[in-house]
Order: structure tokens, then C-alpha cells, then sequence
């Protein structure tokens, strides 16, 4: 069973690549149809319920969940792999099939958490899958990492030059050396040089929400410089005139605070009356791993 769908999927991509190519049918439809018949393989080896443990085809789920991933992904539907997880996560299985499949099945499902904005899921997925990955799979190792640097980065812990040399993944340098810095300038010139890469492994919406941590660093300096837990909205409107963010006022200094206060990411409040920004005395700046 494993051979036949798996051949199944890749005959199927195939067969969607060549009719791309010759501008016919609509996108999806061959993936689409070979989804219908895994489904039917999934539904035959989840309801078996008389065979024995040893003997059960309910081994056969995970295998036939993945390659339904692979497909979900690839025609963009992923709110079909819900009841997917769902029944792996009510499967007394889950633990006991092969670490293979179980770092395909948490690739997938940390993905999908990234992309709902889940991302401490995301990151226990995803790191899961990392650390059982072969370490002679290099290539699947680097793959992981594309989605578990930037799920690890907006939880505020970067990742190290060294590991990005090794998985050669140089692309996310200036991005992290720009948000623990706190330099907006930096990160929207490493966004845009990467622009092509990061979109065709589309994260480059994900990476987008970078911006709100690179204000906050960017505003904790400010912070640090003053040395007082009432700040004046002005400093931040030079801050960010100094990152040359274009047309802005102190009306969207107020809104960028306003949503970092909501975030968690400031403990404090914005009076208006005196225009400043009056922040705790104590942990003004909680840690990034605590509110997200």
C-alpha cells in the first residue's frame, strides 16, 4: 500500500506538471483527485477496528496522512489536514509509529501551526522534527529550519551565525542581526534583498511580523537610554525618523505603542495628555518567550 500511493502522488504531480505546461485543465485537479483516493485508503485503515493490534490497518494512517499533507500544501488547502491531526491526536498509535513518519507528521503539523499563528506549537512541532531528523539528511534538516528560525525569532531566541553557515541559510542573518538590534532599516533592506527567497518558501508574511519585535528592541534601547519609566513620545519619534520610517507622526508613534501594549510586549500605558509613554518600573519589557 505504501509503494502504490506514494506512486500514486508522484504520478499525479507529474501529470499536474504536464498539463500546467500545456495550459490545460485547472490548477490542482489532478493533485486533487489522487487526495480523494488516499482519503479512501485513510477512511478503510481508520475504521478497522476487528483486526488485532499486530494486524491492524490503522498503521497505515500516518504514511497516508502525509502524503495528504504533501498534497494539502502544495493546492493550498491546508484546513483539510484538521481532521487529519485530529485523528492522529485521538490515536492510541500516535507514539508508536515509525520516527520517519512521525518527523514528516510534525514538519507538516508545525507548518500549518505557523501559518494559524500558533507558534509555540509551531516551535514544539518543528523542533521535534529537527532533532529526530537524520543528521545525514542535511537537506531535510536545512528545509525544517526555513520554518523553525522564524517561528524561533518571533519567541525571541535568535539563531547563531554558526548554524546558519552550517544549513547555509546566510539569508536570515541581516534579518536577525535587525531585530535584536532593533534596527527597522536593516531589517526592511534584508527583507527585500531576500524578497525572491523568502517568498517561494513563503514565509515572507511571517517574517513581516518581525517588525513589531524590531519596534520593541528598537524602543527598549530608548528606553535604556533614558533611564526613566516615563518616557517622552517625541524619543520615539526621532527613533524612528533615525530607522527612516517615511510620513510618520506622533499619531502612529501612539498606535505602533498602543499595539505593543495590547501584545504584551510593553508593560505600561500611553498619557495623553502629558504625551509620554509611562512603562512599569519593574520588567518595563517582558521577555518575548512570556507573551507570545
Amino acid at each position: 500500500m505504501f509503494a502504490v500511493t506514494l506512486d500514486l502522488r508522484i504520478f499525479a504531480n507529474s501529470a499536474e506538471q504536464q498539463l500546467q505546461t500545456r495550459g490545460k485543465g485547472q490548477p490542482g485537479d489532478m493533485l486533487e483527485k489522487a487526495a480523494e483516493q488516499l482519503m479512501s485508503c485513510f477512511r478503510v485503515c481508520a475504521s478497522d477496528n476487528r483486526a488485532g493490534i499486530d494486524d491492524s490497518k490503522k498503521w497505515g494512517m500516518l504514511f497516508l496522512i502525509n502524503q495528504l499533507f504533501k498534497i494539502y500544501f502544495k493546492i493550498n488547502k491546508l484546513h483539510l489536514c484538521k481532521p487529519l491531526i485530529r485523528a492522529i491526536d485521538s490515536s492510541t498509535l500516535k507514539n508508536d509509529y515509525s520516527m520517519a513518519q512521525r518527523v514528516t507528521y510534525k514538519y507538516y503539523v508545525g507548518r500549518k501551526a505557523m501559518f494559524d499563528s500558533d507558534f509555540k506549537p509551531a516551535e514544539e512541532c518543528l523542533s521535534f522534527s529537527f532533532h529526530h531528523c537524520l543528521c545525514s539528511s542535511q537537506k531535510n534538516k536545512r528545509m525544517i529550519l526555513i520554518y523553525l528560525l522564524p517561528v524561533k525569532m518571533l519567541l525571541g531566541h535568535m539563531p547563531s551565525q554558526q548554524l546558519l553557515r552550517k544549513y547555509d541559510l546566510m539569508q536570515f542573518a541581516d534579518v536577525t542581526k535587525a531585530v535584536s538590534e532593533g534596527n527597522l532599516l536593516l531589517l526592511n533592506e534584508a527583507l527585500a534583498k531576500h524578497e525572491t527567497f523568502f517568498i517561494r518558501c513563503g514565509i515572507f508574511l511571517i517574517l513581516e511580523k518581525l517588525k513589531i519585535i524590531t519596534y520593541r528592541n528598537l524602543f527598549k534601547k530608548v528606553y535604556q537610554l533614558l533611564r526613566t519609566h516615563q518616557l517622552p513620545l517625541d524619543a520615539f519619534l526621532v527613533s524612528l525618523r533615525m530607522m527612516q520610517v517615511e510620513d510618520v507622526d506622533l499619531d502612529e508613534v501612539q498606535c505602533i505603542l498602543a499595539n505593543l501594549i495590547y501584545m504584551g510586549h510593553i508593560k505600561g500605558y500611553i498619557s495623553h495628555q502629558h504625551q509620554k509613554l509611562v512603562v512599569s518600573k519593574q520588567n518595563p519589557f517582558p521577555p518575548l518567550s512570556s507573551v507570545s
